[in-house]
């Protein structure tokens, strides 16, 4: 008795100490010197605001920067906790990964809950950041008994740079006092809005494919920790007052029952808190956990509770707007919703710490999952590309070791066998993270319902462009280092050859020309020194360079830096095929490229091309406002890039017939997705729209209101893959095989081109669908339509690229074209 008074007394004495010590923080208000939802503030201000709390209690929050944005905006978590745990906060940390099996060893104790609450992956979703330094404050002086058995992480702002875009907008542009009528300025953000970051991505789609900076960085220190909770806090549209978790279906097949109910759980004492209060919310609707890129499916992946919660607001809400229900929406109460969410999260946790690390154990073992291994063949290079990506999420894989491996075939989709060796890349299930391959790398997604919030098929082996098989075995493996090329200078060579399969080796294209190194490219295949060189290989001829200083070291060095493997020919005669000096072989321009931006275009298609030319190409592009299109002086360009979105502003009868002018004498148009409408139709343009036969159209009216959205979904595509034909002797497929999966992610058709045009990828009168949910009607269009053309408009010319290469920048197989349809198709030997 003695001594449970004791520790009752302790007990009591150290809360009251650190309640104590708590009163001396300063509340959010207190710091920025304005009550807390009157403004939005700037990033900086919320990370003074952390960094003051922690300064003031450094035992129970520690900051730590773990990257930048584009803009150098820093991206920082707080570990928010009890002073005891977090003393020993690297042995909560190691004691987790330990019982996941990341780490090895036996944990010393599993009782600690580890939650991750992130805050503004959208940047116009702003009250997130305004919550978290709420939920800080309130955490250290209301509820630091919760935090004796939990670690709380809290990234206050997953996206700086679009929260920057979207508050300094709205500081400058919003009345004083706000104004509360949605068609004020202040309720509508300009292009690109505040959502995306620098290069204009949805930061919540870029989980999985972690190609921005801040979904790697957050990725190095996510897997760190692998949390047990994860949320993502969202607004939604200015009607939709609260949703929270469960989840609406579909469910991915891997989620556990315990996920299912623990997410019920927390949903329920949400609600005691909003019913309490008189605040509307819903749950079950509309947000699934299917597409493994978001921030709630990606950590439930890695075996959390992943949650996203949408407050009503958004862009449009700013300060206060009067909403369709005729109540106003202000940003106080957004921040008082987000708060009480966040904290109720943190509640449950503690009352279920134990349970929650128990389930967490259990959600790594991968014993009943059917395939234990996927090996991959394939072209080096996307090989590489591959492990570079599941080296981003800690993902182990190893190089089978020869035999033949029987499973499910990728290029077949039925039951077969390969013939492996040391250069197949094997990755298996047989690890901690196997859940995650198992989404990552399985050939169909199972689903429970057609109606997703997202693509329903991202296989990484069709996104990269590899043969696959899908063992129910475990596939031994070995480790291979691969070595780096190291070319050597040949004084006496007539030229350098270099193979086409890569996006790598249009990096190395691009290096070169920024290098003012004339490069050729082959449009028929040759052999020389003993090798064949299929079309687009790349010559690099001295002859062409006599009057560059140190030719030869310049192009080996290049070459060594992107590891491309030099060829020397000590000859322009061919042993097969044409000769270097052959019209066969023509010279690669330095082309001069133009992209549109601003009004009209999509702002995330726009990005991710403007991602690839900076980030990726390392290209330059002049991105042109369309406002500036009527006054453009097209001749200054070669190309001309029309990312996805509707033109018909701007490409009017007068823009349409300046444009084809200029591809008539030479110029050339990349038009994709959506941007094809611009031309459907139209005079002077052979591209038209595929339609099913129209018959009845008023029996859809008989279709009951309760059916109308699962009778629409029969018209859309959700994210499917499909196995396209290829015509790989044309210059827009160089690197291809003569057939390629392309990832379609809307239902949009057109017919093939006519006669004197290149239909250089298409669907045939039966296509297959390989992955993915695409309803009934819209099929039925895609009967011989096209994916990829070239339209001859006189001296140059039209490319309709259907499908999006550069869909969220993870379809690394599409790219190829991409870089085909600048430097190859059409080329003209004499610039404009």
């Amino acid at each position: 008795m003695k001594h449970f008074l004791s520790r009752f007394l302790f007990l009591t004495f150290l809360v009251f100490t650190l309640n104590l010590n708590s009163q001396n923080i300063q509340s959010p208000s207190e710091f920025l010197g304005y009550d807390l939802g009157t403004q939005f503030s700037r990033h900086h201000q919320v990370v003074d605001y952390f960094k003051q709390v922690s300064n003031q209690l450094p035992n129970q929050v520690k900051l730590e920067k773990y990257g930048e944005t584009y803009e150098r905006r820093p991206l920082m978590v707080a570990y928010v906790s009890s002073e005891e745990n977090l003393q020993n906060l690297e042995t909560i940390r190691q004691n987790n990964l330990k019982n996941t099996g990341v780490n090895a060893g036996t944990p010393t104790k599993t009782d600690i809950a580890i939650l991750w609450l992130s805050y503004n992956v959208h940047g116009n979703e702003a009250s997130s950041s305004e919550a978290a330094m709420k939920t800080l404050y309130k955490l250290l002086t209301e509820k630091q008994d919760w935090l004796q058995n939990t670690v709380v992480i809290i990234d206050p702002c997953l996206n700086p740079d679009g929260r920057d875009r979207y508050v300094n907008w709205y500081n400058t542009t919003a009345s004083t006092p706000y104004d509360i009528n949605q068609q004020a300025s202040e309720h509508n953000e300009p292009w690109p809005g505040g959502r995306p970051n620098h290069y204009l991505f949805d930061l919540n789609r870029d989980w999985a494919w972690a190609t921005q900076i801040e979904s790697a960085s957050r990725l190095k220190i996510y897997n760190k920790w692998l949390p047990h909770i994860h949320v993502d806090f969202h607004e939604q549209g200015i009607n939709e007052p609260y949703y929270f978790a469960p989840a609406a279906e579909p469910f991915h097949e891997i989620i556990t029952n315990w996920q299912r109910d623990f997410q019920t759980q927390i949903g329920k004492n949400h609600a005691t808190y909003f019913d309490k209060a008189g605040w509307l919310y819903f749950t079950k609707e509309r947000f699934d956990l299917l597409y493994p890129s978001y921030g709630d499916t990606y950590p439930t992946y890695m075996g959390a509770i992943g949650m996203t919660y949408e407050q009503a607001g958004h862009g449009r809400a700013g300060l206060g707007v009067l909403n369709d229900e005729g109540a106003i929406l202000t940003l106080i109460d957004r921040i008082a919703h987000h708060t009480t969410a966040g904290l109720s999260t943190v509640e449950i946790a503690s009352k279920h710490a134990e349970k929650l690390n128990t389930e967490f154990k259990k959600f790594f073992d991968n014993s009943n999952l059917t395939y234990k291994s996927y090996v991959m063949q394939g072209d080096t290079d996307n090989i590489e590309s591959l492990k570079n990506l599941l080296d981003k999420h800690e993902i182990s894989y190893g190089f089978a070791q020869g035999g033949k491996v029987s499973g499910y075939h990728y290029n077949t989709s039925s039951q077969g066998q390969i013939n492996t060796t040391s250069k197949d890349l094997v990755v298996s299930t047989n690890q901690p993270k196997g859940k995650m391959v198992k989404v990552l790398f399985e050939p169909n997604t199972k689903l429970s319902d057609s109606i997703t919030y997202d693509i329903t098929a991202w296989s990484l082996p069709y996104a990269y462009g590899l043969n696959a098989v899908a063992s129910k075995n475990i596939v031994p493996t070995k480790t291979i280092l691969q070595a780096a090329i190291n070319n050597t200078i040949s004084k006496t060579a007539t030229g350098y050859l270099v193979t086409w399969n890569h996006l790598k080796d249009a990096k190395f294209l691009a290096d070169l020309l920024n290098q003012n190194i004339k490069v050729r490219f082959t449009e028929k295949p040759l052999k020389t020194e003993g090798e064949t060189f299929n079309s687009g290989s790349l010559i690099i001829v001295r002859g062409d360079n006599k009057k560059v200083d140190d030719f030869d070291n310049i192009v080996v060095n290049t070459a060594n830096k992107h590891n491309r493997k030099l060829t020397t020919a000590q000859s322009g005669f061919s042993t097969d095929g044409p000769d270097f000096g052959s019209p066969e072989i023509k010279l690669v321009n330095k082309q001069k490229i133009a992209m549109l931006s601003g009004k009209s275009t999509s702002s995330l298609n726009y990005g991710a091309l403007w991602y690839f030319f900076e980030r990726q190409l390392h290209y330059p592009v002049t991105s042109i406002n369309t406002e500036n299109f009527a006054g453009l002086n097209l001749n200054k360009f070669d190309v001309l890039i029309i990312p996805n979105g509707y033109y018909s502003s701007i490409l009017n009868d007068k823009g349409l017939e300046k444009l084809k002018s200029w591809v008539a004498s030479g110029g050339k148009v990349i038009a994709i997705g959506n941007a094809l409408n611009a031309f459907t139709g139209k005079n002077g343009f052979n591209i038209k729209k595929s339609e099913t036969d129209k018959k009845d159209e008023d029996s859809n009216n008989l279709i009951p209101y309760a059916d109308r959205e699962r009778e629409a979904i029969k018209n859309l595509i959700s994210g499917a893959i499909f196995k396209t034909k290829v015509d790989n002797t044309h210059p827009l497929a160089f690197g291809y095989d003569t057939n390629y999966l392309s990832l379609k992610v809307s239902s949009s058709a057109y017919k093939l081109l006519g006669k004197n045009h290149f239909n250089v990828a298409y669907l045939d009168n039966n296509p297959t669908k390989v992955s993915g949910f695409a309803g009934s009607n819209a099929l039925k269009k895609l009967n011989n339509t096209l994916i990829f053309g070239e339209e001859r408009i006189g001296k140059g010319s039209m490319i309709y690229m259907v499908d999006d290469v550069m869909f969220r920048s993870f379809w690394e197989n599409g790219k190829l074209f991409f870089a085909n349809a600048i430097f190859f198709v059409n080329n003209n030997a004499v610039e404009l």
